[in-house]
């Protein structure tokens, strides 16, 4: 089976315990996941059969949106409410101090990754280290929060709506929060809500897989590679092209075209057969291999 299947991963799982799992039910190795989410998290988690798990760095790369819950008031050593407080401190702000705040969050930041994270630090990752009861130090990452709503108010409690990029952590989000209002706070609940195209509405749980899978209707359910890449425009080649596309040559740009420029392009055979993805090289003028998804013959 080829392609991306939107999973809703249950509270306790981790990602990795998701893809072991999806491996027993579809008696399939080939398989990876788009991103890890805290086992404590629920929500969407694309999965790649297949094929597709070539896709697994492109859609890591792609803003998520989440809907998490800050408690004020309490710090703790993971930045989320499953450890060990290290601080409870009076909530003393208003509402409107706490919308304020937050707003100063969206756009551009710098952000610290947490010790208990699976970032990697000469070899080891964050997490292991922090159970090691070692702390070091963490280079700043630079974010982006396209948006955080607030979309319920009840000190402590303060619920929100966020889209990020790449590499955020929602917890880290909440302690800055809580620092930046001088309380202190961390995470008490996150649900991922989306990723890319995958909306928890649409997201399946493990056992409505396998259930899906034992009625033989879940290839309904799996997204097409190529389908990942609907948006982008689509270039048919000449017979003439076939052999070096098979073999993921570059080709130059075909003199009755237009060059498109400053985009990804999809490209196929003569015959109609997803090659993959190409980008168009000014410098040489013709189009170079991105990433193949060609089927085996």
């Amino acid at each position: 089976m080829n392609g991306v299947l939107n999973v809703y991963k249950e509270k306790g799982y981790t990602s990795h315990d998701v893809v072991a799992k999806l491996r027993g039910i579809l008696k399939q190795k080939k398989i990876g996941h788009t991103g890890t989410l805290d086992p404590d998290a629920v929500g969407v988690l694309p999965v790649c059969l297949g094929k597709a798990t070539k896709l697994c760095d492109m859609l890591t790369e792609k803003d998520k949106s989440y809907e998490t819950v800050l408690l004020l008031g309490t710090v703790t050593d993971t930045q989320d409410i499953s450890g060990r407080i290290l601080e409870e401190m009076p909530v003393t702000v208003s509402e409107e101090e706490v919308r304020d705040c937050i707003r100063g969050f969206v756009g551009e930041q710098m952000q610290i990754p947490p010790m208990y994270s699976a970032l990697k630090v000469n070899g080891k990752k964050l997490y292991e280290l922090a159970r090691e009861g070692r702390e070091v130090e963490r280079r700043a990452r630079k974010v982006f929060f396209r948006s955080i709503e607030v979309t319920e108010l009840s000190l402590p409690r303060v619920k929100l709506s966020v889209t990020c990029s790449k590499g955020t952590y929602i917890r880290t989000l909440c302690h800055d929060i809580g620092q930046k209002l001088g309380c202190g706070g961390c995470m008490e609940q996150l649900t991922r809500t989306r990723v890319e195209r995958f909306r928890i509405q649409e997201s399946l749980t493990l056992e409505e897989i396998r259930q899906r899978k034992e009625k033989g209707v879940l290839e309904q359910d799996v997204l097409p590679i190529e389908e990942m890449f609907s948006e982008y425009p689509r270039i048919c080649a000449s017979p003439s092209l076939d052999k070096a596309l098979h073999n993921g040559n570059s080709f130059a740009c075909p003199d009755q075209m237009i060059p498109i420029k400053d985009t990804w392009v999809r490209v196929y055979d003569s015959q109609g057969m997803f090659i993959g993805i190409y980008q168009y090289q000014e410098e040489r003028r013709q189009y170079k291999l991105v990433k193949m998804f060609k089927e085996e013959t």
